[in-house]
């Protein structure tokens, strides 16, 4: 069996990635992104999601964060769960949607929704060194996709935030 990545201290500091299933490129488009960043923001105020850094590419996202209320396991089970439907739901609406039968038919197999990857990918940071280092890895995504020269331009990131550009989408908390 492969290494399998837990959060093991459910009130400790991670770096967390979930991925779209099979890589599927669903956040091209603001309509689902608006999705995924309100689910975050219900996440913050209702169970205490505390969120460092972020960022939404087209097919996953980066989240350092952390819970002083709630299991993390339990806000990212819950934030999968809802988003996976809200967002196949809004595929499914979206009359100017282009790929819906391709989407639907890789992330929906008859009642049962597939549209993250199984688990995620989650590092307890535990210095300011790797904590540096997930933050620069997140915030130079943008730019190793080549969607932007500079990563403070970036719309769906914290980055813009971090360095002062422009409030961000989502509150940050300090750290």
């Amino acid at each position: 069996m492969p290494y399998e990545y837990r959060v093991k201290d459910q009130y400790g500091l991670y770096f967390i990635t979930s991925t779209v299933h099979q890589w599927v490129d669903v956040f091209t488009r603001k309509e689902y992104v608006d999705i995924l960043l309100e689910s975050l923001r219900f996440c913050q105020k209702e169970k205490g999601l505390k969120i460092y850094a972020w960022v939404v590419m087209s097919n996953h996202i980066h989240l350092i964060i952390q819970s002083d209320t709630a299991p993390l396991s339990d806000i990212l089970r819950d934030f999968k769960r809802f988003t996976a439907t809200a967002i196949i739901r809004a595929i499914e609406k979206n009359p100017k949607e282009s790929r819906k039968r391709w989407m639907l038919w890789l992330l929906k197999k008859e009642d049962k929704v597939c549209f993250w990857e199984e688990g995620y990918h989650g590092e307890e940071i535990t210095s300011q060194s790797f904590f540096d280092t997930k933050m620069k890895y997140i915030h130079l995504n943008p730019v190793r996709a080549g969607i932007v020269e500079k990563e403070e331009e970036y719309q769906y990131s914290s980055c813009g935030d971090c360095y002062g550009v422009r409030k961000g989408l989502l509150e940050l908390a300090a750290y």
